[in-house]
């Protein structure tokens, strides 16, 4: 495994699929969690999904600068698991901030990374049209996201109801 891309819906199984990858690796893993703790509940989801991962595991935050944080997990890590680049996105989309350069410094990442990395991602446009024009930019803009990363990427899997479909 060199670079694989996990796309699925909310509660999907994504996230779990993507983790039983990176650690069936040996060695030392890391976890780059994109999400931040806006509220109690999501500081608890954080703490749980901690203590999930388990010994083996180091836990770099970082909702911005993906690109830097996948260089330094690159660096002390035997593989690296992004969970989400959603969240990322929309990270980068809520502190009013252009996409292009980051998504660019992203993909550079991506190719360099020597080590097994494994990328989370939602699938959201097999819904309905959002009603508002910042929901529909995010679901563009996430799609877009998704198909850079996915030709990039040596395996894309897509995961629905806890099963993984091989789409490349």
């Amino acid at each position: 495994m060199s670079s694989l891309l996990v796309l699925g819906g909310a509660r999907s199984g994504k996230s779990r699929f993507a983790q039983a990858r990176v650690e069936a690796v040996p060695g030392r893993l890391c976890y780059i969690a994109t999400g931040q703790a806006f509220d109690a509940e999501m500081t608890e989801r954080i703490a749980r999904h901690k203590d999930d991962r388990g010994p083996r595991w180091t836990t770099l935050e970082e909702p911005l600068d993906l690109a830097a944080a996948i260089d330094r997990a690159a660096r002390e890590a035997d593989a690296v698991l992004v969970d989400c680049l959603t969240l990322w996105l929309s990270n980068l989309m809520l502190a009013d901030m252009a996409l292009e350069a980051p998504t660019a410094a992203l993909c550079e990442a991506i190719a360099r990374c020597a080590k097994p990395l494994v990328l989370v991602s939602n699938e959201v446009g097999l819904s309905i049209v959002p009603e508002n024009a910042l929901a529909r930019r995010f679901r563009d803009e996430a799609g877009r996201l998704n198909q850079t990363i996915a030709a990039l990427a040596d395996e894309v899997q897509f995961v629905a109801a806890g099963l993984p479909l091989k789409l490349k």
